[in-house]
């Protein structure tokens, strides 16, 4: 067999480089995903950071001997890079020789290599480590890597400051009871249910902020649309007349965002089958006009005439798509009392208040509005909900030296990314997930 001398400067390279090494041999590293024995040769499947690589082995030009590479094994391969389109990335590689750097000690306890993992969500979350290896499952969360690529490009373009605020705070942004209390030191602290405070802080300072980092919710429901941890993509901006100008910078953003997706994960979208959006405009609805609609068109009594209901959700959805066209739906004017103290009443009807949801194909997926920047108006509505003004005091700093008129929102990335691929259960796009069942991987 003719030697090859292998040139180091091209080892570890990546898929898109190895095409410009047709000929030549190189080294490169991954895990072995998948070995097909033929007759007479096999094809070795290798998991690079982001492809699949087509190996092949055969006595003819290969070193050693196949039963020595095993499924899950590390490796660093020297091979010989030929082109072949019939293969997904139009190369092969002829396998040379191999290093095994960390074998496997057993059987996988599930089949990882075939084209989707075939077990419930439990036992895929039950042995997430492995699991996750699957070309699918792992290009779920190359997508949503893509997703926060791409909302991070817009926010960087349009003048925002990206900010790391608190995950351990003295107080609940959001009120309620679904708050995590832990032991700071001796006194009572909680784990944050929104960086709300802290970016509203920053408008002061950089006028225009955002962060995404996880938050946290003491909800003790166990349903396909609640998690205990998720991470939240905020943004806050200053100077605003209208929450309207919120709305419209969040249709641009996502409208950018599906685009970026379509022009950097095409492989993946191809892979996972996503149906892609255009979003050109995301038409609008008041929550009361929304309520009667969904009442009139399906027939339904409504019985919570503050709230929707997830049934209400995805049947405005369905009609919205039916008359538009589109996937999105904003909805408007929240009723005041199912809104937090810092959102802004509406001053023609102080019952609603200057808030708005957006729904994505059945789910809410973000909640935004105008806050409350005037210090006296803040400290009345706090008043009226019985709420200890002094415990705010710190918080209160920025509107009693002077805030602007201000508006933000929050979008749940696991609820973007599992209705953009079409899971009906957030736990599928989401990592790792912590829920009241679920405390580990």
């Amino acid at each position: 067999m003719e030697n090859i001398t292998c040139n180091l400067s091209t080892s570890h390279v990546e898929v898109e480089q190895i095409r410009n090494h047709i000929g030549e041999a190189v080294k490169i590293h991954g895990i072995v995903y998948k070995i097909r024995e033929m007759s007479g040769f096999a094809f070795v499947i290798l998991k690079t950071k982001k492809a699949l690589l087509q190996c092949v082995y055969s006595q003819e030009f290969s070193s050693f001997e196949l039963a020595a590479l095993k499924e899950n094994m590390s490796v660093v391969i020297t091979g010989e890079v030929i082109n072949d389109e019939r293969s997904r990335t139009g190369i092969e590689v002829r396998l040379i020789d191999f290093i095994c750097l960390s074998a496997p000690v057993d059987e996988t306890p599930v089949v990882i290599n075939n084209k989707e993992v075939a077990a419930t969500i439990d036992t895929l979350l039950d042995y997430r480590p492995i699991t996750l290896r699957n070309a699918k499952e792992r290009a779920i969360f190359q997508i949503q890597a893509g997703i926060c690529r791409g909302l991070r490009k817009f926010l960087d373009e349009n003048g925002f400051t990206e900010i790391h605020s608190p995950k351990i705070v003295f107080s609940g942004a959001e009120g309620g009871a679904n708050i995590f209390k832990l032991d700071y030191f001796g006194r009572e602290a909680y784990l944050t249910q929104s960086p709300q405070f802290y970016k509203r802080i920053m408008v002061g300072v950089f006028e225009r902020v955002y962060e995404i980092a996880p938050v946290f919710r003491a909800e003790k429901h166990d349903t396909s649309r609640h998690i205990n941890e998720y991470t939240s993509v905020d943004f806050e901006i200053g100077f605003i007349e209208s929450f309207y100008e919120i709305m419209q910078l969040e249709t641009r953003m996502l409208s950018e965002t599906l685009d970026f997706l379509r022009k950097h994960y095409s492989e993946e979208i191809t892979l996972l089958k996503v149906d892609i959006p255009t979003i050109t405009e995301i038409p609008a609805v008041t929550f009361n006009e929304a309520k009667e609609l969904i009442a009139s068109t399906y027939k339904r009594k409504i019985t919570d005439f503050e709230d929707f209901e997830p049934e209400e959700e995805k049947l405005l959805c369905d009609l919205v798509k039916k008359q538009t066209g589109s996937d999105f739906v904003f909805v408007t004017h929240y009723k005041a009392l199912k809104r937090p103290f810092y959102a802004m009443n509406t001053p023609q009807n102080p019952e609603v208040t200057e808030s708005f949801d957006l729904l994505f194909r059945g789910m809410e997926i973000t909640t935004g509005g105008q806050r409350i920047h005037d210090y006296n108006e803040q400290v009345a509505k706090m008043q009226s909900r019985g709420m200890n003004v002094e415990a705010f005091n710190k918080y209160l700093m920025a509107h009693k030296y002077g805030l602007p008129p201000h508006g933000g929102l929050g979008i749940g990335l696991e609820r973007l990314t599992a209705k953009l691929i079409g899971f009906q259960n957030v736990r599928h796009a989401t990592m790792f997930p912590r829920d009241i069942n679920r405390l580990e991987p």
